[in-house]
This record gives C-alpha cells, sequence and structure tokens, in this order.
C-alpha cells in the first residue's frame, strides 16, 4: 500500500484498508459488503478516501489501472432516477451547473442528448458507454461511432494495455430494502448484467443476512468486518482533530482565536479522555464523541484563556506605571506551569499563552464533567445545535477563583448537584405548592414501610396525636448462638420502594388535611372534618400533577402503562436533601414523618 495512503488512514483501520486495496487492485470481487456496527460514518469516510486516492493516483502517467469511482448515499438517492443520474454523473466527472440548465450527464459526442434513468437497462448502457469513454475519449468516441460500412478501421485506445476499472460504493445500503428494493438484487449482479469491469461496494451498519434478499437472488458477498476501535484508537481519532479545528477556528465567531492554540493540546488530551470515559458507554460513534467535544471544548478553556488575558492587562498596567517588579510571582504560579525564569520572562514579554497548572487542570475537570452529561443528552439526539448549546452554557466570568456557593445554577447541572429526574435543587420553588406535596408524600410513601403508615399518619376519632415510635426504632433480636444483635439499615439509604398510587394518595391527603388546612378558604359545605381533603385528592388536577412529575422523572413509574385495569406504581426519583428542602418550604417537619429518622 502507498505510504500517502498510510498516512491518511485513522488509526485502527489499517488492516482494512491494505486489504481494499490489495483487492481493489489486484482481481476484486464483484460484490463486497462492509461491516460496521459501531462506526459507519468514519468507516465510510475511509472507503470514500481510499477509493478517491486510488482514482487519483491511476491518472499518473504510466499507470496501467484507471479506476472510475461513485459514492452514493442510499438515504440521499431515494429515487431510482436521482440513484442512476448520481451514480453516472460522478464515474463520468460531470457536475450539472446552473447555467447549462443543471442537465444530468447524457453522454458525449454524437451519442450525447441520451436519457440513461429510465430504467435499469438504460442505466446499464450509461455505464457502457462511460467506458467507452473513459477507454476512448470523447474524440475517438465520435470517430468510432461515425464510421460506417466494411472495412472501417475501428477506432481504438491510444493506449491498448490499459485497464479501466468502474467502482460504485453504496453507503447506508441498509436503506436500499425499504426504497429500492428492486435495485437490491441487480445491483448486486452488476458486474455479470453489464458485461463490465464494475465493483459494487456495500458499507452498512446492518449484517447482510438482515437485509438479503429472499430466494437467493443475490450472491454471497465478500465480508469485510471492521472491528471495534479499541479506547486508545478511538481517543487518537478525536485528539486529531484539533489541528483541523485550529485552522477553522480563526474563521469563526463563536470560538475564540486561542482556544486551539498548540500550547493547549496537552490539556485538550486531557479533555478528550475525560469525555470519552463518561460518554463512551451511552455512543460509540466518533464523529458523534467529536461533536459533542467541539461544542464543550471552547467553554471549558474560556476560564483559562480569561486569566491569561487578565495577567497580561495587569502586567502592562504595571510596566506602564514602572512597578512591574512588585508583581506578584505567586499570583503567576497559580496560573500557569513551572518554566524556568528565562523562558517566563520571554513569555510573558510576547504574551504568549502558558499550560495551566495540574491543580488548574483538575479543577476544570471537575467542574465541568457534569456538563459532559448534558451535552450528550442534548447534542446526541440533535434537540439543539452545538453552536445554540455552546452560547447557552458559556461559564461565567472569573469562574476558576469564584466560590462553589457563587457558581450559577445556567451551567445545567455543571456544578450543582441534581436529583435523579433532573430537578436542581434552585428550582424547587418554581414547583406548584400541591406538587411540593406530592413530591415530600411520594419520598415518605418510597421511605417508610406500608406497615408503619398506621402509625405514622393513622388519626383517632377524637383526633389524638400519633403514636410515635420509639427513639431507635426496635431493632432484631439476635438469634441464639451468633453472639451480637442484627443491624437494620435504613430504607433511605437502600433506595426508594414502590409503592401504588392509592398509597400515595392517602399519604398525600394526610399532609394536606394536617400542614395545608389554614391555607385553604373557607368552605361552609364542608362541615365534616378530612371531606374537603377527600374533595381535593380526588380531583383530576391532582392526577395530572402526578403525570407531570412522571414524565419529568421525579416519579418513576414502575408498572406497565399499558395495562388499563392495574394500579399505577411508581418511586420517589428525589434524593433525601431535596425531599428535606421541600418540606420546609410547605412547613413539614420530614424527620418526624420518617420512620428511620436521621
Amino acid at each position: 500500500m502507498d505510504s500517502t495512503t498510510t498516512d491518511m488512514t485513522p488509526v485502527g483501520y489499517e488492516a482494512c484498508t491494505s486489504l481494499l486495496t490489495t483487492l481493489l487492485t489486484s482481481y476484486p470481487p464483484p460484490f463486497m459488503f462492509v461491516y460496521d456496527p459501531e462506526t459507519p460514518r468514519l468507516t465510510s469516510s475511509v472507503v470514500r478516501t481510499l477509493v478517491q486516492d486510488l482514482k487519483t493516483r491511476s491518472k499518473t502517467a504510466g499507470s496501467p489501472l484507471k479506476f472510475a469511482s461513485a459514492v452514493v448515499n442510499a438515504v440521499a438517492c431515494f429515487t431510482r432516477r436521482l440513484f442512476y443520474d448520481t451514480v453516472l454523473n460522478a464515474l463520468a466527472e460531470w457536475r450539472p451547473s446552473w447555467e447549462d440548465g443543471c442537465g444530468n450527464w447524457s453522454g458525449s459526442g454524437s451519442m450525447s442528448g441520451q436519457r440513461f434513468n429510465e430504467n435499469f437497462d438504460a442505466f446499464v448502457h450509461g455505464l457502457q458507454a462511460i467506458r467507452t469513454l473513459l477507454e476512448h475519449g470523447s474524440d475517438d468516441l465520435t470517430t468510432k461511432t461515425s464510421a460506417k460500412g466494411k472495412g472501417k478501421a475501428k477506432a481504438t485506445s491510444n493506449n491498448e494495455n490499459e485497464t479501466h476499472r468502474l467502482i460504485i460504493v453504496i453507503e447506508r445500503a441498509e436503506r436500499l430494502k425499504d426504497s429500492l428494493p428492486d435495485l437490491l438484487v441487480p445491483l448486486t449482479r452488476l458486474a455479470e448484467l453489464s458485461q463490465l469491469d464494475v465493483i459494487t461496494i456495500f458499507v452498512s451498519d446492518v449484517r447482510w443476512a438482515d437485509m438479503r434478499p429472499s430466494l437467493g437472488a443475490s450472491p454471497d458477498p465478500y465480508y469485510i468486518d471492521i472491528p471495534a476501535l479499541s479506547k486508545q484508537n478511538t481517543i487518537e481519532i478525536m485528539t486529531t482533530a484539533f489541528d483541523t479545528m485550529a485552522s477553522c477556528s480563526s474563521s469563526s465567531k463563536l470560538v475564540d482565536a486561542e482556544a486551539y492554540s498548540p500550547v493547549l493540546r496537552s490539556l485538550y488530551d486531557q479533555f478528550i479522555t475525560t469525555l470519552y470515559s463518561i460518554c463512551s458507554p451511552f455512543v460509540h460513534d466518533v464523529y458523534e464523541l467529536m461533536y459533542i467535544a467541539a461544542a464543550r471544548w471552547p467553554g471549558f478553556i474560556l476560564p483559562v484563556l480569561e486569566a491569561h488575558r487578565a495577567y497580561i492587562e495587569e502586567l502592562d498596567r504595571l510596566r506602564a506605571d514602572g512597578r512591574s517588579h512588585e508583581f506578584d510571582s505567586d499570583h503567576r504560579a497559580t496560573e500557569v506551569s513551572a518554566h524556568s525564569d528565562d523562558e517566563m520572562r520571554d513569555h510573558d514579554i510576547a504574551g504568549i499563552l502558558y499550560l495551566p497548572t495540574e491543580d488548574t487542570r483538575i479543577r476544570l475537570v471537575r467542574l465541568f464533567t457534569p456538563s459532559f452529561t448534558s451535552a450528550l443528552e442534548g447534542l446526541y439526539p440533535r434537540l439543539t445545535h452545538a453552536a445554540d448549546w455552546a452560547r447557552e452554557h458559556i461559564p461565567p466570568a472569573n469562574l476558576l477563583t469564584l466560590p462553589y456557593t457563587q457558581i450559577p445554577a445556567h451551567m445545567s447541572g455543571a456544578l450543582g448537584a441534581q436529583t435523579t429526574g433532573g430537578a436542581h435543587r434552585r428550582d424547587i420553588h418554581a414547583f406548584p405548592r400541591t406538587s411540593q406535596f406530592i413530591l415530600v408524600a411520594a419520598f415518605l410513601a418510597s421511605t417508610n414501610s406500608p406497615k408503619s403508615d398506621m402509625r405514622m399518619f393513622g388519626r383517632g376519632t377524637d383526633e389524638r396525636a400519633k403514636r410515635r415510635r420509639r427513639k431507635g426504632g426496635s431493632p432484631r433480636k439476635a438469634r441464639e448462638g451468633t453472639g451480637g444483635g442484627g443491624i437494620k439499615i435504613p430504607q433511605r439509604l437502600l433506595g426508594p420502594t414502590p409503592f401504588p398510587v392509592d398509597r400515595l394518595l392517602a399519604i398525600l391527603g394526610v399532609l394536606l388535611e394536617e400542614y395545608d388546612a389554614e391555607t385553604r378558604p373557607q368552605v361552609p359545605q364542608f362541615a365534616i372534618p378530612g371531606e374537603y381533603t377527600d374533595m381535593e385528592i380526588a380531583r383530576v388536577s391532582i392526577h395530572a400533577a402526578i403525570m407531570e412529575l412522571a414524565s419529568m422523572r421525579l416519579l418513576i413509574r414502575v408498572s406497565s402503562a399499558d395495562r388499563v385495569d392495574a394500579t399505577p406504581t411508581f418511586k420517589c426519583g428525589i434524593s433525601y436533601d431535596i425531599a428535606l428542602q421541600l418540606a420546609r418550604e410547605i412547613g413539614i417537619v420530614l424527620n418526624d414523618l420518617l420512620w428511620d429518622s436521621v
């Protein structure tokens, strides 16, 4: 394999490119199937680059094997005519122009004006016309087609020893089964039907067995299975994008010009390693990981760039005042890594960026690590654009010097505690009062045992106070011969337990009766104690609030939503700290209602 192709091949694809190059330049099978379930887009890019490189190198003088290639996407070519025209235009190197009426390739010389997109037979004739065009050229083609009668010498190629090979690469080939099922069999037998030296390559993340036509109409392809990339290879591919992004960031208004400075390459490697460790369990596509990294890196490095510029401004101000020797050297030591005094002096004069210290790196990673999950949730399903996401999650100024309590909440959970369902501690004031009662009742239902409900929430007819258990609970008695007592683990440490919605409504009714009765308006028609509460918990708004909290993952539905006759079962999705703060908002002493108090 040529050294140029080796340099352009991503790590981990050396064996694949070597095999493809050997096959395409020797005696290739007419139908090949490249299968990659993990990174199909990267594999398609590798195959596309390889075919283009073979085509470019075959144009050099003296090469006996000439290539003409076409790379099409089965998603974009969703009709027959669109597929035929795309392939023929690429093989003939024809680009439709607006001045010429955006016409497709229709032959050359005396054969011009024909339509090769009517059906598959016309498409085969178009391939044969392209083969003739490649062998004879347009001038020779005219001479050949205009010759009449016997005894006329046939026009031949200038180089009789040249061999012309057509390569058709179809990306996302699994879509052919849905959009163009009638073309699946002819494309696999294209070399047989056209009697040309043409190779068809399918690239897909679906196995051939799942898209193979029935009745054995298609021949078995030559299988090329792409192995999954290792962690080291994936990280190396992602870090190689640093140089490409450096050339693009100079013309971008959203990315700082120094964000991709070569000095920051080692910090970018550490950033990529952290990003991969968090996102790789959910995303294996290298392009998706690089998309997330491109959205998060400008904000990740912004505090370092701001600290550097603040230092340069302060140093320039002191130099203008003639007091540069008074600048605290310890301040600089906290912002840059260790260098020699002469090197630091030269860099300070030139204003060159320094790498942050290891402590600053660790602090940056700790601050921004939770935002990687937020970027994954928003960018991987394309709920938002990378530029919009980066604009909305710009870190505050002087982030490295801010105390933890002053870090804003808009950083999408990057620096604040989140509940399992995604509700931030500082956002609990936005919940309606009824939803706050429901969440506290759900936490009590998930934490307390159902057997303790009568003791904790039961009331007699005389409205006596509830009977509380003894402090410390009732630990298990030790078995004979064990030599010790059993240790009871609090339920809040074991995790939430499921509860039916009827139990949730019962606990909610007790909480509303005891802690919300004074805030209600006076209703004379409800004279019996608890009658107004029974009416409130039976309202449709209560059930709607429960379903809304379940959609926010603050209540986790355990039972199946398909069964109408079954009682809905939920689990609490908030932590103890959130439940405690909610209880304080509505005036409930949470620890008094917990069977295993804290």
